[in-house]
């Protein structure tokens, strides 16, 4: 029985036989509901998690992300080895970074990849080994470039001429020599959302194929720099491996040229691999990912008679997305008539655009489920929004949640470990909630929420005692 409300409704969202369900694809494999119907993770009540730590709260399960991780450096060295190379796989930084996830990454065999100062230092303080270190970044600082040369980071990825001539100015003050890979837009539009579309030729990031060869040159003029290789990021939050047999084509054209002019010992692919965020999201198995884009490596290679290079891919998303489930309390219900007749009904939660942008920012997707308790309601249209004084502040656009969602209930939103946290802000001056790691029935702060008092500490014209903030 469908009613007026599911009018409202987008063509792909389903009505579920149970709103109470958890999708395995959306969930940590950890995500279970006891014997009272209460959400838990890592075997831990969400009710618990709320108790010690409030809400909102991410919950990062560490389980998930190591064997993410795992799982990915598995698939991609076996896919390698088949194909008579090696792969190294970075773990993205800008997905979320504290120090806890640096060091489980890196435990679990993966390099990590920095693009900016702030991202850098907290990898060192993490203790990852600089020379495994990835450095992104279409302006990178000289200050940055100072410090990431000093370090000694692995390899930092070159994105414009300007930033050649002050990687080679600071190479020749310290005598150092920094290996660099030449960024490059194949030309491949993924098929995303445009703001996360990074291989198209209008756009801030890389050269363009025929300017790369020119910057190659010039790198291998200056003594300083030693050329590593091409790399190549087509987007983020791409199902399908046709766009990345379609880009490795077109840089191996590059690639094997360069050949001519010296070695070209690596190939870095990118990534951004998708998960998925909805029910009906499909996400290409890690397996076929490796297995597929390597082989097409391996055969525009073999065409062009030339050896197959080390691999390095950034599966981005892939790793740390559905390891985090963000837990809110509903604050308010509301009914909306519309003109159709359709009635909306809207939960308002206490966090929103603040810890989680992506809906705002990309019209992004969420899940969500009750998780207190078992609903004993209908399934019933909802839009779950935040606090926040906008009317673009949509945590989950379209979603079924039982008709019984009352305040003071708790919600779940799964597959936010990824770029909610990075992106998270203190807009109407709201305080950044706290993230929360689980494994095996325990938790431990990761990243510690603010107080209001750390919000309102930068504002120079408050009071403290008698005197005013200098």
């Amino acid at each position: 029985m469908h009613s007026p409300a599911d009018s409202l409704a987008p063509d792909w969202l389903v009505v579920p036989d149970d709103a109470n369900d958890l999708p395995t694809a959306v969930w940590p494999a950890s995500a279970a509901r006891d014997d009272d119907g209460t959400l838990t993770l890592a075997g831990i009540p969400a009710t618990a998690l709320a108790q010690t730590y409030g809400t909102p709260l991410l919950v990062l399960d560490e389980d998930e992300v190591r064997s993410r991780a795992r799982s990915f450096r598995i698939a991609f060295d076996e896919a390698a080895a088949e194909n008579g190379t090696t792969a190294q796989v970075y773990y993205a930084g800008k997905a979320f970074l504290s120090t806890a996830v640096a060091r489980w990454v890196v435990d679990e065999g993966l390099r990590v990849d920095v693009c900016t100062g702030g991202e850098l230092e907290v990898a060192l303080a993490a203790g990852v080994a600089p020379a495994s270190l990835g450095f992104h970044g279409n302006n990178k600082s000289v200050a940055e470039l100072e410090r990431a040369v000093e370090v000694g980071v692995g390899t930092i990825i070159v994105d414009s001429a300007i930033e050649i001539e002050r990687l080679a100015a600071i190479t020749a003050r310290t005598d150092a020599v920094q290996r660099v890979l030449v960024r490059v837009i194949s030309g491949v539009h993924a098929e995303t959302h445009d703001f996360l579309a990074t291989a198209h030729e209008d756009q801030k990031f890389g050269f363009p194929l025929p300017d790369a060869a020119i910057a190659v040159a010039r790198i291998r003029e200056i003594p300083g720099l030693e050329f590593a290789g091409l790399h190549c990021h087509i987007g983020s939050q791409i199902f399908g491996v046709a766009g990345f047999r379609e880009s490795a084509e077109r840089v191996l054209e590059l690639h094997a040229a360069l050949l001519a002019g010296g070695p070209v010992p690596q190939l870095n692919l990118g990534g951004g691999f998708g998960i998925a965020y909805t029910s009906v999201d499909d996400p290409t198995p890690i397996e076929t990912l490796a297995g597929e884009i390597v082989a097409a490596v391996a055969a525009g290679c073999a065409a062009r008679g030339i050896a197959v290079p080390a691999l390095s891919f950034e599966p981005g998303r892939a790793i740390v997305g559905t390891a985090g489930v963000t837990l809110y309390e509903v604050g308010t219900t509301k009914d909306v008539e519309l003109e159709s007749g359709a009635v909306r009904r809207y939960l308002s939660v206490d966090g929103g655009m603040s810890d989680n942008a992506r809906p705002a920012l990309y019209g992004a997707q969420f899940s969500a489920r009750l998780a207190s308790r078992l609903g004993v309601g209908a399934p019933q249209l909802s839009r779950v929004v935040g606090k926040h004084c906008e009317s673009g502040d949509i945590v989950v656009d379209h979603e079924y949640l039982p008709g019984d969602v009352v305040p003071g209930d708790l919600l779940a939103v799964p597959s936010t470990g990824a770029y909610c946290a990075s992106l998270a802000s203190n807009y109407n001056h709201v305080a950044r909630p706290p993230i929360v790691a689980v494994r095996d029935g325990r938790s431990t702060v990761i990243v510690r929420g603010e107080t209001l008092a750390d919000v309102l500490s930068r504002d120079a014209g408050i009071l403290v005692g008698d005197e005013a903030r200098a």
